[in-house]
């Protein structure tokens, strides 16, 4: 049963282009995701907190630790994950000359922390992956003031961002369930292990419900914009994986971990990045509606992009074992 969970979770490139596939041919399937809230949060804010608890259950003391056995790795690859991919961003927005919306929802994107998806890119490439589990964890937690800040900051160009209540949905929706989930993993680790082993299978099982439900809502809107829309999206992650692995190799950094800091770099955490953007205090900023709506299409098409090309790259690097030759 382990085996066949781990099989269905490293196919997650796979669920995640035919749940937006489905989602485009039958909206009706996935716009009642949006529609729906528990507690009074929206349903997509709900499963990206399972998903930020998924992580949480994975992580462990010796995952800090791990921070101080490769310092410059770690601070190299959160550095990369937060200059490249947002000045990508608002190159790219301002570049194409995206609707306000849109250049906003990419900016957003391009400042979120590395996918926890990586982590099986990672894998699949053969490339280092207690590196990867390192930075998707310190990105996410930085992530909870740098998020709100770079996107308060970038995306000032187009509309005044409400940082404080960015970062309180962070703080909401990946803080807590990350925290609540290593305390768990700390106070009943039996327990924890046998979550553990499904909690990967429900966190891509929830990212294809996100994403669905944003194309599902969005259809239209994607239709008005499709062309420069997917090449300004093409153009930001095929940056961050380029640059993830040259500035690295750059640094004198190793192949196996410039393959990672590529993954780590490329690789956004769309999910996330579609439910800030489909939260209504986000959306309230906008004047005009219909740029609100816009707002978390990038992150959408994002979430296809990002596991299609690193699953590419996954499959290249895989069949060759990094050295430094």
């Amino acid at each position: 049963m382990t085996r066949l969970i781990g099989k269905a979770t490293s196919l997650f490139a796979i669920w995640t282009v035919l749940g937006v596939a489905w989602a485009w041919l039958v909206p009706a399937h996935f716009v009642w995701i949006n529609q729906t809230q528990i507690a009074g949060q929206g349903l997509i804010s709900v499963m990206l907190g399972v998903i930020m608890l998924g992580m949480g259950l994975t992580l462990s003391l010796d995952d800090f630790r791990r921070v101080l056995a490769m310092p410059r790795c770690v601070g190299a690859g959160v550095a990369l994950q937060f200059t490249v991919m947002p000045l990508a961003g608002i190159s790219f927005a301002l570049l194409f000359g995206l609707e306000q919306g849109l250049a906003v929802g990419l900016i957003l994107v391009s400042c979120c922390p590395g996918g926890t998806a990586s982590n099986v890119v990672t894998y699949l490439a053969r490339a280092n992956v207690a590196l990867s589990v390192t930075m998707t964890m310190c990105s996410t937690l930085v992530a909870i003031v740098l998020t709100p800040m770079l996107t308060g900051w970038l995306g000032g160009v187009y509309i005044e961002i409400d940082r404080w209540s960015l970062f309180q949905s962070m703080v909401t929706i990946v803080l807590i369930p990350v925290v609540a989930g290593v305390a768990l993993n700390a106070l009943l680790p039996d327990i924890t292990r046998r979550i553990a082993v499904v909690s990967p299978l429900i966190s891509v099982i929830a990212i294809v419900l996100i994403v669905g439900a944003i194309v599902g809502n969005s259809k239209d809107l994607i239709e008005a914009y499709f062309g420069v829309l997917l090449l300004a999206i093409f153009l930001l992650h095929a940056t961050g994986f380029a640059l993830g692995y040259l500035l690295p190799r750059l640094m004198g950094f190793g192949v196996d971990e410039c393959r990672t800091m590529s993954i780590e770099v490329g690789m956004q955490n769309s999910g996330l990045g579609a439910s800030l953007a489909s939260a209504p205090s986000f959306a309230a900023q906008f004047a005009n509606p219909m740029q609100a709506a816009l707002a978390p299409v990038p992150s959408a098409i994002s979430s296809v992009y990002h596991v299609v090309i690193g699953s590419i790259l996954a499959g290249i690097w895989g069949r060759t074992k990094g050295n430094d030759e």
